[in-house]
Parts: C-alpha cells; structure tokens; sequence
C-alpha cells in the first residue's frame, strides 16, 4: 500500500534494546522512538533483530507496528545489530529507525513483486519503475535481501539503470544489504508491513521532499598504478598493459614493503573503474572486488567480477588502519553538508570485532563525526550484513566488507520545477 505523509517536521529517531525478552525489546525500542518523534508520526520504521530474539521477528513487527502505525515497515533478522554509536554482534538484541518525512511518498514492494528487468530493455525497465514506483522525484530505495534466493547484484544493476527511462531522475541509490543470521535457505526472515517472508526481498522506494545522500567506504587503498586491461574472458584477467596478468602482479608486490607483503598474504583485492571519462582516479572512483585465484601455467588472474578489454583497474589491500581512515575521510565529506537527521548504516559481517581492535568503531565513527541540527548524535541504526548495498558513482552494486550508510537530510531549496 502506497503511504503519502501527512507529517509536517522532518525528524527520525533510533533505539537498540538488549532485552533478554524479544518482545519487551521490541516495546522498548518502539516507545523510545515514539517518544522522541516530534509528532510522534512515523512514515517508515526499519527494524533489526539477531540472535535469538531473529525468532521473534514477527511478533516484534507486530509490537512496533502497534505502538509507532508506520505508514511502512521493513525487517530483517541479521548476525548483528547497529544503533547510534553502538554495535551489538552475536548477541540477542533489536534496533530500530523511525522516520518522520513529510512531502514523501513511500511505496512498499517484494521481490516477488517485481518483473524481470534487463538494463538493454527500456520496456522492461519501465515495468520495473512501475512496480517499485519510481518516478523522477525518486530519492532511494531501501532493500533488504535473502541471499540464497535472490539475485541482488542484477536487481542492483536493474534499478540503477531507471534513469533511462525515467525523464528527470538523475540516480535511484539502493541502500540495504543481505540477511545474515542464517546459514542455510529458507532460514532468514524478512518482513514488509504485516507480510513474513523466508525468502526473496522486502523493499520501499521514497519519493518527494527529501534527500537521501550515500557514502560507501570499501576500505582499501591502492597498492598500484591504475592499468588497463588488455586481454579478459568474464571474471578472469589475462594481460594487463599487454603483459601476464600475474607477471604485473608479482613485479607490483615484490615492491611493497614487508607489512604489505604479508597483508598480500592474507588476500589482495582488485578495483575496475566505475567510468573511464576521467583524467585522474581517486580511491572512490573504483569498485573493489576479492581477487580468487590465479593460473600460474598462464599467468591469467580470477576476479570477482567480469572484466573487459579497455577498462582501467588497480590493486588494493584492506586493512583495520586503512578501513578505518577510509571511513573518516568520507564522514568529513559528509560534514560539508547540512546535518542530517537521521542515518542508515550497513556494515559487513567481516568488520566489527574481526577487524578493528575496538568495539562499536563504525557505528562510532558516524555518531562522532555527524550531528542532527540541534547538535546531537545523529540518530542512526542498521544490521551487519553478508552483503551490502550502495552506489559507487551513479549505479548500486552489492559490495563486501564495506560500510553503506545513507543519511536522510531536508532537501536543498531549488527552483519549483526542478524536483
């Protein structure tokens, strides 16, 4: 059911119970938010639950929905959950984020809603923009994915290719991630308004008078000079600048120092453009990819992801200090903005307390750095994901061990025609 909001203050609101009793957290988190919603309206509430309390989840929708009446409500169970200035990771324990939007339009959808899109069709993409409903005025889409029965990356690429048929909208951002919690199909759950699914997808786009700013930190930094690729079938690179693919790789790290060499050791990740139409590349103009596996009888390299001639690509390594500088250098960038008044942050399941040496250091990181317009932390909640949705560049790709975030922010004044 299509939600129009009647509120009239932009604001949001986040809370994390640890509970022992799923539904008393559940309470708990809902009355926290209510309470500190200026008009107690909330047009989209977005709920996390892991470890134990993951059974529950339908009763918890159910509490949440009760005490909030969110005009939609999405759900996922997850390894972790994510609130402001705190992570809980396997751990009983629910998070929640409640938005106030008004002058938005919310339009809920399920994976098995939604059509069969190819990017190279314009009339299967119109029929996907109408299932979501997307529209010119379209300011995000937040989704969140089983990933044993659904093809994310290719819903990703499908949606991000809307704007070519849709006059006037610029970018469709994807913000979410994948359920975590369960190891095997059919044992995730997902939750849209009152409808529990075990697979599939849950999902709501926002039109309107809002603006909804992503920032995605993969964590790496550049071990090589960017190269071209001169010889590729599918996901494995054979030549680079016309030599052995593996013959550039060896050269390039026989030149690191002996720290890098063993972070080399423990796994190497390979970054392609995302548009070549640059004279310089920066370490977010590429998208990072694991590399796995090498030919050592023909030098070719298996990446993870597909390959082509002509594109420019560099090496990375990730670790906690470069993970960690990463995500501030993009969190100063989102000082530059106006406060935001509410956060959406998608960690990867392999950051947290397998990374860094301290607790809570994402959800940290971003309740340090930004703050709403009354000079509080920045309402923020989220889950750790298998995978994570965001944009790099105009288009919406699943990542790995990134964080995701999207902040919702009033939308800049501009002339009455330009939406």
């Amino acid at each position: 059911m299509i939600h129009a909001s009647i509120a009239t203050q932009l604001a949001s609101a986040s809370a994390v119970s640890t509970h022992v009793d799923p539904v008393m957290a559940a309470e708990t988190v809902a009355e926290q938010a209510e309470g500190r919603l200026t008009e107690g309206c909330c047009d989209l509430a977005l709920l996390f639950a892991s470890g134990g309390h993951a059974q529950h989840l339908s009763e918890m929708t159910e509490v949440v929905r009760r005490i909030l009446g969110p005009g939609s409500l999405l759900a996922v169970t997850a390894e972790g959950v994510v609130g402001t200035g705190q992570e809980h990771e396997r751990t009983d324990a629910v998070s929640l984020l409640a938005l106030s939007m008004p002058g938005t339009t919310i339009q809920p959808f399920t994976y098995q809603q939604l059509p069969h899109a190819d990017p190279s069709d314009p009339a299967s993409l119109g029929r996907l923009g109408e299932a979501i409903g997307a529209g010119r005025d379209l300011r995000g889409v937040v989704m969140f994915a089983d990933p044993f029965s659904v093809p994310a990356a290719s819903v990703l690429t499908a949606i991000s290719a809307l704007p070519k048929v849709i006059p006037g909208l610029k970018r469709a951002p994807v913000l979410g991630g994948l359920a975590s919690l369960a190891p095997a199909p059919g044992t995730n759950t997902l939750v849209m308004n009152d409808e529990v699914l075990r697979s599939g997808a849950v999902g709501v786009s926002i039109r309107g008078d809002i603006a909804i700013d992503t920032m995605v930190s993969q964590g790496c930094r550049p071990i090589s000079t960017p190269l071209i690729v001169t010889k590729a079938r599918r996901n494995i690179l054979q030549e680079l600048g016309g030599r052995r693919a593996l013959d550039v790789v060896r050269e390039m790290v026989e030149a690191l120092d002996e720290s890098d060499k063993r972070l080399v050791a423990g796994g190497l990740f390979f970054g392609r453009a995302v548009s070549e139409y640059r004279e310089r590349f920066g370490r977010g103009d590429f998208l990072v990819r694991t590399v796995m596996g090498v030919d050592q009888e023909s030098g070719a390299i298996a990446v993870g992801d597909a390959v082509r001639v002509g594109q420019t690509v560099q090496f990375h390594l990730r670790d906690a200090q470069t993970a960690s500088e990463d995500l501030h250098m993009l969190l100063t960038a989102q000082r530059l903005q106006s406060p935001p008044v509410g956060a959406l942050l998608t960690t990867c399941t392999g950051r947290g307390s397998r990374l860094f040496p301290h607790k809570n250091h994402d959800a940290a990181a971003i309740s340090e750095a930004i703050q709403t317009p009354t000079g509080d932390p920045v309402p923020t909640a989220g889950f750790f994901a298998s995978g994570e949705f965001g944009p790099i560049g105009n288009e919406s790709f699943l990542h790995g061990h990134t964080a995701s975030a999207g902040f919702f922010r009033a939308k800049p004044h501009r002339n009455a025609d330009d939406d």
